[in-house]
């Protein structure tokens, strides 16, 4: 993010309450350099003290710690100089006593790697993502302007508010306020646009204007700021002041080394977050061809310099303005260990890549030869002092903001997205087709058992009307089975007015019209699929099927010859 911004450290500390800002301030007054305060430098050319901490066996940890010393000044030889006052409390530091030291803190064991030459952060941390260990750090609660790093805080808190599928339409309105010089991902006024292309506006192009539009769609500015602020109270991240959602540079926005680690390793445990931080290139929705009617599209990058160049980074986040000059946040995983580097404001711009890729290829060869000098510590239970139970959510409403308690603007709550309306659709129609389906099948077996049923005895005639041969009783294990018959009884030939051997015997009672049947067994022929059971080949099925086939052949030949079963020979 480019931007003018002249008395470039004034302007960081001014809004500083601490004795550190104050040092660099009078520093700046004087036109002293600013190496005069101790602020720039690392181990390179510092006065280095080595010995054995109190905690440690002598000579089993070597601890290091790295400052400067005024130079080359007239009169008598001055004092060294501290770098800085810590930003907190010595007593109540964030992650440990030591992290709240001035200088580089690092303790290396037996074989352990000297850390890289040259690094000239103001302030850097590196620390094992997974344990949270802190294997080294510079400064590490030193507030200073965050720059788009802050963009890692502000998806970590509106992320999950959004479907990323939700479709907005951006108005004039929210995309005015914009700083100057902002960095733009390009969105048009009037048009739609999906979250997820917003995001990618954020993390790739870390768009100011997809920022804006995304802190509108949450209730506006001040509500997404206050929702950041208690986020970061939330995550313990006790250096940040959040002015602006984006990272513009506002009197008094600071953060810190540390806290931005914090939240990259929070996001980091977001799925989303973790993807949209990965992807390197994207097309983004334009604006509206007037003649075509269609609408265009264009490629973004990822102005992470070293995504796709250091091997196994994952992100996650890089800014800079004039007033912050360059900051980075990386994540990247080697040999199963994820490490998390952060480097604010180094002597040069284009340093900072190449400050975090020493620090990484350190801490990968470091890792487990060294004792932490810290820990990043998790996500709390209170807020600032604030009762467990009177902290919002992360990503709920802050309270007692303008909308508090309603449903963001232009999203609706629990809002489904078009994956889940279809697989709801596709569930009701497979719903009503299988209910028709047992409908027709039910009609099916009602007219199939009153077509095979016999006519009972006794009927409207006082017996079989006709002529029509009673069926035996039926067995227990099968359904009624009726075989109809018309003319005489066959004996061997058959008869005139008989129907040929091999055709369907016809339904009737002996008067009217005979008509075919699909339910009867052929003269001399097998049943039928399907006839030798109620309701089709489907109501009984395998070996019970044609067991009942059997049985309706043997019936209808023992009607046919006018005899039962053999003797002897016991029904299957």
């Amino acid at each position: 993010m480019q931007q003018s911004s002249p008395h470039v450290s004034r302007r960081a500390r001014a809004g500083m309450p601490t004795a550190a800002g104050a040092v660099a301030a009078l520093v700046l007054a004087a036109g002293a350099p600013a190496a005069a305060a101790g602020l720039p430098g690392g181990p390179s050319g510092a006065a280095v003290g080595t010995g054995a901490p109190a905690s440690s066996p002598a000579g089993a940890v070597r601890a290091t710690t790295a400052g400067t010393a005024t130079a080359g000044t007239a009169g008598p030889t001055a004092a060294p100089t501290a770098a800085a006052e810590p930003a907190q409390d010595a007593a109540t530091v964030v992650g440990g006593e030591r992290l709240g030291r001035p200088a580089v803190q690092v303790a290396l064991r037996a074989g352990a790697p000297e850390l890289p030459a040259g690094v000239t952060g103001r302030s850097w941390l590196i620390a094992d993502a997974a344990t949270g260990e802190v294997l080294a750090a510079r400064e590490a609660h030193l507030p200073l302007p965050p720059a788009s790093t802050l963009k890692m805080l502000f998806a970590d808190t509106l992320l999950p508010r959004f479907d990323r599928s939700l479709e907005h339409r951006v108005s004039p309105a929210e995309l005015a306020g914009l700083g100057a010089g902002s960095s733009l991902v390009g969105i048009k006024e009037n048009l739609p646009y999906r979250v997820e292309d917003l995001w990618r506006g954020v993390f790739l192009a870390s768009g100011n204007d997809a920022v804006h539009v995304l802190s509108h769609m949450n209730g506006g500015l001040a509500r997404t700021v206050a929702q950041m602020q208690e986020r970061a109270n939330a995550l313990q991240a006790r250096d940040t002041r959040v002015v602006s959602p984006d990272g513009y540079d506002r009197d008094g926005q600071v953060s810190s080394a540390y806290d931005l680690t914090l939240f990259a390793r929070a996001g980091l445990r977001n799925a989303d977050f973790r993807g949209y931080c990965a992807t390197r290139t994207a097309r983004f929705p334009g604006g509206l061809d007037t003649t075509t009617g269609q609408r265009s599209s264009f490629d973004i990058a990822n102005t992470d310099r070293l995504l796709g160049k250091y091997p196994g980074l994952i992100g996650v986040k890089n800014g800079y303005t004039t007033n912050a000059g360059a900051t980075f946040t990386g994540a990247a995983e080697r040999g199963g260990r994820t490490l998390l580097v952060t480097v604010m404001h180094p002597e040069q711009q284009a340093k900072v890549y190449d400050e975090a890729a020493a620090l990484l290829d350190w801490g990968f060869a470091a890792a487990g030869k060294v004792q932490p000098v810290g820990v990043l510590v998790e996500e709390s239970g209170t807020s600032g002092g604030t009762p467990a139970a009177e902290v919002p959510a992360p990503g709920a409403p802050a309270a007692g903001a303008p909308g508090a308690g309603e449903p963001a603007s232009g999203v609706l709550p629990h809002a489904l997205g078009p994956a889940a309306w279809t697989a709801v659709a596709l569930c009701g129609a497979l719903a009503l087709w299988a209910a028709a389906r047992v409908r027709v099948r039910r009609r099916l077996y009602a007219r199939t058992l009153a077509a095979l049923r016999p006519a009972p005895a006794g009927g409207p005639a006082g017996g079989p009307a006709g002529g029509a041969v009673a069926v035996p009783p039926r067995p227990a294990y099968a359904p009624f089975v009726g075989i109809p018959f018309t003319g005489t009884p066959f004996t061997g030939a058959p008869a005139a007015g008989d129907a040929p051997r091999g055709t369907a015997l016809p339904h009737g009672t002996g008067t009217g019209p005979a008509t075919a049947s699909p339910y009867c067994a052929p003269y001399g022929g097998a049943a039928p699929r399907g006839c030798s059971a109620v309701g089709g080949s489907t109501a009984v099925g395998g070996a019970g099927r044609r067991r009942l086939a059997r049985r309706v052949r043997s019936l209808a030949r023992s009607v046919r010859t006018g005899r039962g079963p053999a003797a002897g020979r016991r029904p299957r």
